[in-house]
């Protein structure tokens, strides 16, 4: 291997894709066992290695030297090879100073809780006190010596007002395969005084803990830039070169865009399955639409399901197929059926890895559609938009005026995503 990123599940992992925007070398992704990590280390068939959860702490004693930042910090994530010595290096620092600058975030005598007692949480302390945080806690499962537990964190320290989370928690692959295990890494309701939030996770795009303090107004974001920010660091030092300034902001927009999905919700008949065809096309994507999954899946029309199941019936299926077949993949075109915006956690499953775009057709360009049961005449229709409308713009991060034909409404999808 010439360089790679070493770790215990990596199967999700974007790293080759962000050092394959960096440099030419070639980067693989090496899942190494927990009784393999010294056999690994010690044979050293490597030029320069990313490492990951859960090795951080573990690699220091194979290492002939690390550098000031990675000794203060007590955590090393790059290892370079140099005449078979191998020397430590700490870019999250750089990378998780990065993420917060990106969020416009000041942390300067603000009471920040960093949850965590991994090798990353020992880096977003040593970053919350080089950015002059007034209060630095540490908080785990288990309360002991400097460490908080939640019980505790909920108790006494309601007052905190900036959230780093560097635990795996809502990270996918969920842990035995269960999306309710995306959940929250704290209840964010509980600080009233919170005004940032910072997540180590970066897949999904936008974890539990993130969609629910962006829900409340509060700036949030995950770890894709930081993790965009330390690969830059990391191969600087690989190459013992410097890359451009705008280096960082260039690849972490590129990967966003190839990662985002593109989720088209409105009406039924307002072509979204036509659009998110052409989109899909022109990006050289994948397209699902979610009726046309159902249909497969249930083996009968949708107008069977509601016919003989009810509509009740028909949800549940819809926000199963969308957790289970569409949320937590990336880079896919999605089209939505009309209603699948009435359920929160539908949206929420959406917005996990997608940017939604509600397509606006007029109301009086909306034609009937027989094969669904709820759009079947006018006057149905006509009932739908009103009770959806305000719906479908509460739930889009854009919307489309759907005035043109559908090559023109594709057009307009790229253009506001950035993707001509």
């Amino acid at each position: 291997m010439e360089y790679g990123c070493i770790g215990e599940h990596l199967k999700h992992s974007f790293s080759a894709e962000i050092h394959r925007a960096l440099a030419g070398y070639s980067y693989e992704i090496c899942e190494v066992a927990s009784d393999a990590l010294d056999r690994f280390l010690t044979e050293r068939r490597f030029r320069g290695i990313n490492v990951t959860i859960p090795y951080k702490e573990r690699v220091i004693p194979h290492l002939f030297a690390i550098d000031d930042m990675a000794r203060a910090i007590g955590a090393v994530n790059t290892i370079v090879n140099r005449n078979g010595k191998l020397y430590g290096y700490n870019t999250d620092f750089y990378g998780m100073r990065r993420l917060i600058e990106h969020v416009g975030l000041s942390l300067r005598g603000k009471k920040v809780a960093v949850l965590g007692t991994g090798g990353t949480s020992k880096t977003a302390r040593a970053v919350a006190r080089a950015l002059d945080a007034g209060c630095v806690l540490s908080v785990g499962r288990k309360a002991g010596e400097g460490v908080v537990d939640y019980d505790t964190l909920y108790r006494d320290h309601a007052d905190v007002e900036i959230l780093i989370n560097t635990t795996p928690c809502g990270m996918f692959p969920y842990p035995n395969g269960n999306e309710s295990i995306a959940a929250a890494a704290v209840d964010v309701s509980r600080f009233p005084n919170l005004c940032g939030v910072i997540d180590a996770v970066y897949n999904p795009l936008r974890s539990r803990l993130v969609l629910d303090a962006s829900a409340r107004k509060i700036p949030a974001e995950g770890g894709l830039y930081m993790l965009v920010a330390q690969a830059v660091r990391a191969c600087e030092i690989f190459l013992d070169a410097s890359l451009p300034p705008d280096t960082c902001d260039c690849v972490y927009n590129k990967i966003l865009h190839e990662k985002e999905n593109i989720v088209l919700i409105g009406m039924p008949a307002s072509g979204k399955s036509t659009v998110g065809r052409l989109l899909a096309d022109a990006l050289g994507r994948e397209f699902l639409d979610s009726d046309d999954l159902i249909v497969n899946e249930a083996g009968r029309p949708i107008s069977d399901i509601f016919q003989q199941d009810g509509e009740a019936f028909f949800r549940d299926l819809e926000g199963d197929i969308i957790a289970r077949r569409i949320a937590d993949r990336n880079g896919i075109v999605v089209a939505t059926g009309g209603g699948a915006i009435l359920r929160d956690s539908n949206l929420d499953a959406l917005r996990r890895n997608g940017r939604i775009i509600f397509l606006d057709r007029p109301l009086a360009d909306l034609l009937p559609t027989p094969d669904r049961p709820l759009a079947a005449s006018a006057e149905a229709i006509r009932q739908r938009y009103e009770e959806r409308y305000d719906r479908y713009c509460a739930a889009a991060d854009c919307r489309i005026d759907v005035t043109g034909d559908a090559e023109w409404v594709a057009r307009a999808v790229r253009k506001e995503l950035n993707l001509l």
